[in-house]
């Protein structure tokens, strides 16, 4: 007899034990099954593996076990979605549109009037408040508020912008977190 064919009926004669040691793992007679027939065809294409002279069946329960164990960490990370639904709310926007529109708003704060764009980059992206930009600007607190309410206008028109729901994907997620959450 080869040592493929012995291999074989070794395999057949733990059937028996694979199916009951599959039941008592996953308490069902159907996913049992499936269980001992992947154990099995992981058992053949890694025959090689198996050192002659140890415990077969030790090594297929170990086979099995692992095998369980894989599957049953999987089935943790999925979702039930028999209907669909999920799958329709999971959206993905293109990363290269924020990297376009990023690239137009810098486009159009480059032509914004220099002391728009001083008291715009101040007060939005520094975080000052209109008080401490007026005093590093040297000017009125209204001064700074009417700049930063011409910049924000003629950026709106450079990009060619009238409403906030232009603003695109990146931005309702982020305004939407904003809102749901308070900082």
């Amino acid at each position: 007899m080869t040592e493929i064919s012995a291999l074989k009926t070794a395999l057949l004669a733990e059937l028996p034990s694979l199916r009951a040691f599959g039941i008592s793992l996953t308490g069902s007679p159907d996913r049992a099954d499936d269980l001992v027939q992947e154990t099995v065809l992981k058992a053949w294409a890694a025959h090689a593996s198996f050192t002659e002279g140890t415990s077969l069946r030790a090594w297929l329960f170990t086979i099995m076990r692992n095998t369980y164990f894989s599957q049953y960490r999987k089935a943790r990370r999925e979702v039930q979605d028999s209907d669909g639904e999920a799958a329709a709310r999971l959206i993905s926007t293109p990363a290269q549109q924020g990297h376009l529109d990023l690239a137009d708003f810098r486009s159009a704060l480059d032509q914004l009037v220099p002391d728009q764009r001083e008291a715009l980059i101040l007060i939005g992206a520094s975080g000052f408040s209109y008080e401490e930009a007026a005093e590093i600007c040297g000017c009125a607190v209204g001064t700074i508020k009417s700049r930063v309410n011409r910049a924000r206008q003629r950026l709106m028109q450079l990009m060619s912008i009238e409403g906030i729901d232009e603003l695109g994907a990146d931005f309702a997620d982020w305004s939407h977190a904003r809102t749901a959450a308070p900082i």
